[in-house]
């Protein structure tokens, strides 16, 4: 089916890289792949890019090193990543507790914060096994806990702000698509903007 919707050559209007902050299950990766390949930008993911790195799965990481251990591997492969051009990059949720990555994200590309509320990221993320830090007798209380803390550094360095609600990712990436040719046209830099399904 085409998307006759869809801006010929839209990658030559946002050349930037694109990069994608906020909480695990606010559908960075799903909504990243979907927009990389509407904007016709390589895709990465900064935790698969650890693992393939490691050889081994973030949850490993965590359990051998520690979250220490796995946050300064983590800001090893982002200074890599945020070097290549045309990209579009779905960061871990807990990057953004660097202040030397917020630096790097900042200067490097338009970073969009993905939003949810904890109830919503809870429901995404109840059945994957490979959240360590969920690993807790009251996960949800736990991502409340996290949106509290992180949801100021995220918005400290996001250019646009979405709000992911129960949108697909599909539809997710066609509103960024076009909020971000908005952004690159002047209308509102740092704006905050909703997109709720109508």
């Amino acid at each position: 089916m085409v998307d006759r919707e869809q801006p010929p050559h839209a990658s030559e209007h946002i050349p930037e890289n694109i990069f994608l902050v906020g909480l695990m299950g606010a559908g960075k990766t799903s909504v990243g792949k979907l927009l990389a390949k509407r904007l016709g930008k390589a895709f990465h993911d900064c935790d698969h890019e650890i693992e393939r790195a490691t050889g081994v799965k973030v949850a490993v990481i965590f359990e051998i090193e520690g979250e220490a251990g796995f946050r300064a591997r983590e800001s090893k492969i982002l200074s890599e990543l945020v070097l290549r051009s045309n990209i579009v990059l779905a960061t871990g949720g807990g990057a953004v507790l660097s202040g030397a990555n917020r630096a790097l994200l900042a200067a490097r590309g338009i970073v969009v914060y993905l939003r949810a509320g904890a109830a919503e990221l809870w429901s995404r993320t109840r059945h994957d096994r490979n959240r360590p830090l969920l690993k807790t007798p009251d996960p949800l209380a736990k991502l409340e806990q996290l949106l509290a803390e992180r949801d100021p550094l995220y918005r400290e360095i996001a250019d646009i702000i979405v709000d992911t609600g129960r949108q697909s990712p599909a539809s997710l990436a066609h509103r960024l698509e076009h909020k971000l040719l908005q952004f690159k046209s002047g209308e509102g830099a740092h704006e905050v903007t909703p997109l709720r399904s109508r």
